[in-house]
């Protein structure tokens, strides 16, 4: 409602709460009779609250919010000021139409004439003291009530000119007396409280009085205000030593009885309210920072305690305050007959609840009643109490349903179930565990943890310390962070980044650098973490030299005398040609070395580096150019090897790299001779997952330019993208290129054979593993497919015959006879006539019309063509029956074992054969000699030359020729599945094996008999030995394997042609694979990826595809995973050397087994592994356990391997210090001294990384000039210092300086709160607990939580001082309390500290107990087992209570 005077109403259910000023609204010419409202906050200057509004107005419509009033400043009359006497409501002008956006206590009005304002409503409280206190009241009072005593503290609060922060809690104090019926005025303490918030309180009074000399009556009123008391009782005033000043009588006369006024809102609810403030008041002190709202506090509760009468609380509060509470003397005479109107609640005890004594009767093991708390209001004791019971009583259920045994929930009647907290997603096996997760998803943090008290902190602190030395690995950042792993909470950070984001180590080198060799394409190789992997030689150098494709070769050709000068140039460009086969090679393998090492930067191309076929002859460094037109060259020589190069710069980018379309487009070239470079480079997108984001549109755009690279490349790339799962729109695109998955009707495209190669592999690897009918049935009829009647298909029909065969494998990957639903295909029976031959079965396909007429070119009859399908059909037999061990199939696939059958099979198909026979006896395969010379036919073995014969044996009816060669072949065969069974596996007896054999192959190539085998055969096993030998050592980057390619790169001339140089540097790729960073899986998929890329069939030259599409070599990327894992230190971020353990599950091979691996390293098959961790003493030990599953592992590996491991106080790397004599500690043990103690500050910097420990190191453990009596706690300092940093626990430094402290203080007799005595207390008593005793005796072995010797020594320190306080006098004062009489003032602290300290009972609680008229000690004990009172607290109260204070027990 807008009012004439432009201010708003807020109404409540029709009552008038308050009214804002609206600046800026057109303000009629009327006149106020009252003064101004108070403005709101204009729009420019923002009030941001610590909490919002709604918070604390709970009971009150989510819509309304209060706003000040035009108010007068007498207190007195906030009961009933009346307001409305002047708001007239206009009808006519502007009003608010609408309220619109709230935030906080923020929002907007719409007015009707479709103007907006926006308003602040003032805050209901700022002080979090007065706002704990009313959202306690609030909650106990019943609605209505609670309401009204919120908008009179509203109006209050936010009258014109309201209050400044500082006196926000008097005017609360003020009010809230005021509402429960005082007289303010009166009564003494509150009426000098001070309202203006000004340092001084003089001022406030002073206003009116021209007068600037001042009078004594200044000094009374500052001595006897509420500010100077507070400053009298303040540790500052003792620390300074200030002597008390003498407080004159105040004038008001005591005797005068003040009483209240019984007919105020709040009168009947005085206990309550009192109750209420008493929690909040508990609450407090579990929070060190609140130490003045606490002071400011206890005079109110002292006050109300005196007029309720209540003894216990009275004496409680003393306790607690000895100082401040001797001071306020007046009570208010409450009638007896309104005594009866109040109200007291259920919940009201007649014993004041405690917190600190619950937790100490917890830790002494005594039953606790349950502790009253107020949901919302109270939520720390909640947690303190439930975190004790969790740990100390170790009660499991205590956090995981509703607490109601130590809790009693206090509310006004409306109950809300506290929800359950404990969820049950992370490991947890111990109480401390559990208390640690317990505590982080109720949202407990480290700040908390620092402001709880050291007493009741210390059991969390405990729990907190026992983790961090054994925490699980996949714990949540969050519980990382409480219990000090930094390693961890990074590790958890990391691994909650999205995918994307992969962490980088790698120190980014300057370009510059490289700038002067050229650009070979390996740069961007994390030299970091590789030097760490290697760090003893210079390999990766070398493997750079051997693959480096873009610089010219040296031609070294020696001119004869006799040859012409022309003759001796061709001479020198044949040569180039030889050395050229070898670089055109070396892409694939640069690809393997490179891959995933780079984060393209999305505004650059990338960097392709360029194949450089020239060379240089040595002695003048001529240029050797094979464009001379001096030789014959091919056509198109390079036109696969630049696809390739494009393929291995493209296989840099990371998977995670940042890539989007437009990127792919851009890199686009403009010169025609770099689209193959480009194809590839699609081709290697594809591979790493990021073609997927290449549009649709471009896609189409690259295919109809009809450029074969291109289509090569994209259907490929489009394909490993999409491997396994079906996609519709890309099995599409890939039957627009088989012409046998096209409808019979349809148009015939003239696709390009090596593009129909490409679409059926791509097909496979869409449709991989889903044994999907349809696809198959063409596929079983494409590896037959016959030459068709013009030329079609006529040329390089094996290789699209093994691609069907491949295809057809990887749709039904190891599904074995289980392929349902083809039964009637008969896929194994097909495949095995594929194998043998015979005759053509007539095809049921679609495609009979075209097979009719026969071909012109080919004459094949009506039987099969073995040599072009029997490759296709014995590896899709192979990838079917994948690892099943069907003894079937694979007796199918054995090798003939008579001469006349052994005729009919070529000996390279006997390779295929046995390699297809091992890999579907997957289980049967042994890393031995015995077990690869057992693939052997028996007439072979008897007949054949062995590898090391030198002479031949004769024989007439047996070809040696057809036997030898069987012989090499099946041996290679047999090693290649030893490759493919052990790869990526390191395996020790599979290495020696094979390098036994590779080594024989070499001595064979050199000795006479080699004739025999053939050259050519004999370079083709070497070569699948070399390549088996990687697989098995891929990424280790072994030193015997790269001896072998390196000896394999130098042989240039005669058989040596593009193939075999094709495979040695594959095999050189995989040993380095990525850099170290990969390894190969065994997976089936991974193998059906590498029997593609791998096939032992090499091309003759650069341009041949006859056999096998050169393109798939490089899908070798499906089967390589991310296995390195990386070290790094957490404080300096840099990858170190650490020690981990690796558990292996055990198998039907080997039992389960352990062995100690130095990271960086490869890790084994993950699925091969129970747990992995990283061992001490040097690092924080770490557990990452993979029986729960392998995802946490992976996800670290797929984001560069890093394992953040932090090294523990006083060590020092492995790479500073290999054999561990360096460290601190070791140093320490060594000269056990007493100077071992006192450690120099400046060593401190080995034990941590902590720069707050280095500040105090500084200023309060170094030794200056004179230092006196200082010495002394300088040592203490230094010695707590030390045993802090080499017990791991820094954040025990507080706790021991403030017991120190606590103790020193009492001694000096200074104590005016007792609250660290209290902390003390329970420190004492959580040590001697029985769950702490019980945990000790369990892992006797586990560091010292706090020194043994710290204290023993403080507890006799107290009590000898307590004990001399007795003797001195004391005595006299405690007898006077325990017979209730006054004590005089000076001995009042003291006297506290040691009823606190030994827990003696109240005068109440004695008298109940009927201790008075004892005679004997004996008597004495028998009443006090009630009590609860420790003996030794007996044996300085008896020579009291037995009357004869003479006889101090002591």
């Amino acid at each position: 409602i807008l009012t004439i005077h432009g201010s708003s109403l807020v109404c409540h259910h029709l009552k008038k709460v308050g009214k804002v000023f609206i600046p800026g609204l057109p303000a009629p010419s009327l006149t106020m009779s009252n003064q101004m409202p108070r403005p709101s906050t204009p729009l420019d200057s923002v009030s941001t609250p610590s909490k919002p509004l709604n918070k604390h107005l709970g009971p009150i419509e989510e819509g309304v919010l209060l706003s000040p009033v035009p108010e007068l400043r007498d207190t007195s009359k906030i009961h009933d000021s009346t307001y409305i006497e002047d708001c007239t409501f206009q009808q006519l002008g502007t009003f608010i139409h609408a309220l619109r956006d709230p935030v906080h206590n923020r929002v907007t009005l719409e007015l009707s004439n479709n103007t907006m304002v926006r308003i602040t409503i003032p805050e209901i409280a700022t002080s979090e003291l007065v706002k704990r206190c009313l959202q306690g009241i609030k909650a106990i009072l019943p609605k209505e009530i609670a309401v009204q005593m919120l908008v009179k503290w509203y109006n209050a609060y936010n009258a014109p000119g309201g209050p400044s922060y500082h006196s926000e809690w008097n005017l609360f104090v003020t009010c809230l007396m005021n509402m429960m019926g005082y007289n303010t005025e009166r009564l003494s303490w509150t009426r000098n409280l001070d309202f203006e918030g000004s340092l001084s309180p003089v001022i406030a009074p002073k206003k009116a009085r021209p007068s600037e000399t001042g009078s004594d009556e200044d000094w009374e009123y500052l001595l006897s205000s509420d500010y100077h008391r507070n400053f009298e009782s303040h540790p500052v005033a003792k620390a300074l030593r200030l002597d008390p000043l003498e407080v004159l009588a105040p004038k008001d006369d005591f005797s005068q009885s003040l009483s209240l006024d019984s007919s105020t809102l709040l009168f009947t609810h005085i206990p309550a309210v009192f109750f209420v403030l008493h929690l909040i008041y508990e609450e407090l002190k579990l929070n060190s920072l609140m130490g003045e709202g606490i002071r400011s506090l206890v005079v109110v509760l002292v006050q109300l305690a005196r007029d309720l009468k209540l003894e216990a609380y009275i004496d409680y509060y003393y306790r607690d305050y000895p100082a401040l509470v001797k001071t306020s003397r007046q009570t208010c005479i409450i009638d007896q007959v309104q005594t009866g109107f109040m109200h007291h609640p259920s919940f009201f005890s007649a014993e004041p609840p405690s917190i600190f004594q619950w937790l100490s009767s917890c830790l002494k093991g005594e039953g606790v009643q349950p502790y009253p708390y107020l949901p919302g209001v109270c939520e720390r004791s909640k947690l303190v109490v439930l975190s004790v019971v969790l740990y100390i009583l170790g009660d499991e259920n205590a956090v995981s349903n509703e607490a109601s045994h130590y809790l009693c929930k206090i509310t006004s009647g409306n109950d809300a179930l506290i929800p359950s907290y404990f969820s049950h997603s992370t490991s947890v096996s111990s109480l401390a565990e559990k208390l640690v997760i317990w505590m982080t998803n109720v949202g407990f943090t480290l700040r908390d943890l620092e402001s709880l008290p050291f007493g009741v902190a210390l059991p969390i602190r405990d729990a907190i310390y026992y983790c961090r030395e054994q925490p699980a690995s996949d714990w949540p950042e969050a519980v990382c962070l409480l219990i000090g792993r930094q390693d961890l909470s990074k590790q958890a950070c990391e691994g909650n980044l999205q995918k994307g984001k992969s962490v980088i180590l790698s120190s980014d080198i300057p370009s510059g650098t490289e700038s002067e060799e050229d650009e070979d394409g390996m740069n961007d190789m994390n030299e970091e973490v590789m030097s760490l992997i290697w760090s003893e030689d210079l390999r990766v150098q070398e493997v750079r030299r051997l693959l480096q494709s873009a610089r010219p070769v040296r031609v070294n050709v020696v001119q004869m005398p006799e040859a012409s000068d022309h003759e001796y140039i061709e001479e020198k460009e044949n040569r180039l040609l030889q050395l050229c086969q070898r670089t055109m090679a070396l892409p694939v393998g640069r690809g393997m070395f490179t891959l995933f090492s780079y984060h393209p930067v999305p505004t650059e191309q990338l960097p392709i580096p360029k194949l450089n076929l020239t060379g240089r002859a040595p002695p003048r460094n001529t240029t050797v150019d094979l464009n001379s037109g001096n030789i014959d060259v091919p056509p198109n020589m390079a036109c696969w090897a630049s696809f390739h190069n494009g393929v291995a710069a493209g296989l840099k980018i990371a998977p995670a790299s940042q890539i989007d379309s437009a990127w792919i487009v851009y890199n686009k070239p403009k010169i025609a001779e770099l689209a193959n470079e480009y194809a590839g480079f699609l081709m290697a997108l594809g591979l790493n997952g990021h073609l997927t984001k290449l549009a649709t549109l471009n896609i189409h755009d690259y295919l109809t330019k009809g450029h074969e690279m291109t289509s090569i490349g994209l259907l490929l790339g489009v394909s490993a993208a999409k491997l396994g799962t079906m996609d519709m729109a890309i099995t599409r695109l890939l039957s627009i290129h088989i012409p046998a998955l096209l409808p019979p009707t349809s148009t015939e495209l003239d696709v390009p054979h090596n593009v129909q190669v490409a679409a059926v592999i791509g097909i496979g690897l869409v449709y991989q593993g889903t044994a999907h009918r349809h696809t198959a049935e063409v596929l079983l009829a494409e590896i037959g497919r016959p030459p068709g009647p013009e030329m079609e298909y006529c040329t390089d029909r094996e290789s699209y015959s093994l691609a069907s065969g491949l295809a057809l494998g990887m749709v039904c990957l190891g599904h074995g006879s289980n392929l349902i639903g083809m039964s009637d295909l008969n896929v194994p029976e097909q495949l095995y006539q594929y194998m043998v031959g015979g005759h053509r079965r007539f095809q049921a396909g679609m495609h009979r019309e075209k097979h009719k007429s026969p071909s012109y070119q080919i004459k094949e009859g009506d039987t099969i063509n073995v040599d072009v399908t029997c490759p296709g059909a014995t590896l899709a037999l192979a990838m079917i029956y994948l690892k099943t061990n069907n003894r079937s199939i694979a007796d199918w696939l054995q090798a003939p074992d008579t001469m006349y059958l052994l005729d009919f099979v070529k000996p390279e198909f006997l390779l295929l054969r046995t390699l297809a026979r091992c890999l579907i006896l997957w289980d049967d395969i042994l890393p031995n000699s015995k077990w690869v010379n057992s693939n052997v036919p028996q007439i072979i073995r008897e007949n054949s030359i062995s590898l090391h014969a030198t002479e031949l044996p004769s024989s007439e009816d047996l070809s040696l020729e057809t036997l030898a060669q069987a012989h090499v072949y099946i041996i290679a065969g047999a090693c290649l599945s030893l490759g493919f069974r052990f790869a990526g596996s390191e395996n020790l007896a599979a290495f020696k094996c094979l390098y036994k054999y590779a080594t024989d192959f070499l001595k064979c190539l050199s000795a006479p008999t080699a004739s025999i085998t053939g050259h050519y055969n004999l370079e083709t096993c070497l070569s699948v030995l070399l390549l088996s030998l990687a697989m098995v050592m891929a990424g280790s980057g072994n030193l015997k394997v790269l001896q072998l390619c390196r000896f394999m790169h130098k042989k240039t001339g005669g058989e040596m042609n593009y193939g075999f140089h094709l495979a040695h540097h594959m095999a050189l790729g995989l040993l380095f694979l990525g850099g170290g960073r990969y390894s190969l899986s065994t997976s089936n998929s991974s193998i059906a990826a590498l029997l593609c890329a791998l096939y032992p069939h090499f091309p003759v030259h650069s341009t041949d595809n006859r056999y096998h599409l050169q393109a798939l070599r490089h899908l070798y990327v499906l089967a390589a995973e991310p296995r390195l894992l990386t070290p790094v230190d957490v404080d300096s971020n840099t990858p170190c050397y650490a020690l981990i353990e690796v558990t292996y599950k055990g198998t039907q091979w080997y039992a389960e087994a352990t062995e100690e691996l130095m990271a960086p390293t490869l890790l084994p098959e993950l699925h091969l592994l129970k747990q992995i961790r990283v061992k001490g003493p040097r690092y924080w030990e770490l557990l990452i356990d993979l029986t729960k599953g392998t995802n946490h592992l992976k996800s670290i590996l797929s984001k560069g391997g890093v394992l953040y491991v932090k090294l523990r106080a006083g060590q020092l790397s492995y790479k500073e210090d290999p054999m561990g004599w360096r460290s601190l500690l070791a140093q320490t043990v060594t000269h056990r001294n007493s100077e071992a103690r006192a450690f120099k500050p400046e060593a401190i910097s080995a034990f941590t990384s902590d720069p707050a420990l280095f500040s105090f190191a500084d200023y309060f453990c170094k030794p200056t000039v004179n230092m006196g009596q200082k010495q002394e706690i300088l040592d203490l300092f230094s010695s707590i210092l030390y045993e802090c940093v080499t017990q791991e626990n820094p954040e025990m430094l507080p706790t021991y300086i403030a017991i120190d402290q606590a103790v020193r203080r009492l001694e000096r007799r200074e104590m005016s709160e007792t609250f660290e005595l209290w902390q003390i207390k329970l420190v004492l008593e959580f040590f001697s607990s029985r769950s702490h005793q019980e945990r000790m005796s369990r892992n006797p072995n586990r560091g010292l939580f706090m020194n043994s010797e710290f204290l023993p020594v403080m507890k006799c320190t107290i009590d000898n001082t307590l004990d001399q306080w007795l003797q001195a006098g004391g005595d006299v004062s405690l007898h006077s309390y325990l017979s209730g009489q006054p004590t005089e003032e000076s001995q009042l602290s003291m006297l506290a500290c040691f009823l606190i300290y030994h827990s003696v009972p109240t005068p109440g609680q004695l008298a109940a107990g009927g201790l008075e008229g004892s005679t004997s000690f004996s008597e004495l004990l028998l009443k006090f087992k009630q009590l609860n009172m420790p003996v030794r607290a007996l044996l300085r109260l008896a020579p009291l209570l037995l009357r004869n204070p003479q006889s101090m027990v002591l």
